[in-house]
């Protein structure tokens, strides 16, 4: 790939609209995927695979196409009924298993191959933010339903582990600002490492980095921290994709020093994440921008060649494996549910 093709694949893209003619025009620009949000999601399946379909350009290497389909408070699909968070935390572990086996093959059936929908933080106060959608209340449950979610999604698709290092040690919500806590790194091997280490060791394709600031380990929120990069790489072992959460929520948080989205997702490229999402603030133009300030960071020597690379090339072998799933998903509009 040339450096502009690399940078392209870098870039998950969105736009709002559920015009397929429109999305595959915009996919054109060789982006590596496109995240469908709830403005993506038109009223029937087969509106949605037509939907999905029309996001790949080249069928030998279709693009990653995710979703934010946790279930229950965060759900893009109208017809996920399935059990969320908020009941599987306090439930057995199998039903986090039924519950995601039939979730995630209710997101590959539409055609979408990553799931963004894997909550390993921990929290047990139920004021905090992420409360509502955490799968467990301590890192031993935690774990427990992060590999059961991880486990029964890789069968289907790609799913991903969010927000590391963990929002529940972080007060706040990241779409409005960046959450901050001194909690050292010792104290994170015990209390919110766990349900990470747990989903890597089970299988999970992607890692999304949260925009929240452990200042002990680095002042700089995770998601632009080389340093939280290189512990999940070389003392977790995550050998996969890493993620950026939106970037658009950084534009929110009024920090001045995150004010151009392009920077962000140079900085995020720098930093070791594989793949940058730009959501909020997003407009059909900004991807485009991000792919050009990446070629041309490259081109400045202020992003190394090699790490553009190196994100370039674990985007396209998880594209190349999802692209090998030849499974074929169709809707059986007369069989009974079981039980």
């Amino acid at each position: 790939m040339s450096v502009a093709e690399q940078a392209a694949s870098v870039v998950m893209g969105h736009i709002p609209v559920t015009d397929p003619a429109a999305l595959h025009a915009y996919m054109q620009q060789g982006l590596g995927g496109f995240i469908l949000m709830g403005s993506n999601i038109p009223a029937t399946e087969p509106e949605l695979r037509a939907l999905t379909s029309a996001l790949t350009v080249d069928e030998s290497l279709p693009p990653l196409i995710a979703i934010d389909q946790e279930g229950g408070i965060v759900s893009r699909l109208p017809s996920d009924a399935f059990a969320a968070s908020t009941t599987l935390k306090s439930a057995p572990v199998e039903d986090t298993t039924d519950a995601f086996t039939a979730r995630a093959s209710l997101v590959a059936r539409a055609g979408v191959n990553v799931n963004f929908g894997t909550v390993a933080d921990i929290t047990a106060d139920s004021a905090s933010f992420i409360y509502g959608r955490a799968l467990g209340t301590d890192p031993s449950s935690a774990s427990e339903r992060v590999t059961a979610a991880t486990t029964a999604q890789e069968g289907f698709l790609a799913s991903t582990l969010k927000h590391f290092p963990g929002h529940g040690a972080a007060e706040g919500d990241s779409h409005h600002a960046i959450p901050t806590t001194p909690m050292s790194k010792e104290q994170w091997r015990t209390a919110d490492e766990p349900p990470f280490a747990a989903g890597i060791d089970a299988g999970a394709s992607l890692l999304m980095f949260g925009h929240l600031a452990y200042t002990a380990v680095d002042p700089a929120p995770a998601s632009m921290s080389a340093e939280w990069h290189r512990i999940a790489r070389e003392e977790l072992g995550f050998e996969g994709v890493m993620v950026t959460d939106d970037l658009g929520m950084l534009l929110s948080s009024g920090d001045p020093a995150y004010a151009d989205p392009v920077a962000n997702g140079v900085a995020a490229i720098a930093a070791g994440n594989d793949l940058v999402l730009m959501i909020a603030g997003s407009t059909p133009e900004t991807a485009g921008r991000m792919v050009a300030g990446l070629v041309a960071a490259v081109e400045s020597g202020d992003l190394p060649a090699e790490r553009l690379a190196d994100a370039a090339t674990r985007v396209r072998e998880l594209r190349l494996e999802l692209a090998a799933d030849t499974a074929d998903w169709s809707v059986c509009e007369d069989c009974t549910p079981a039980g």
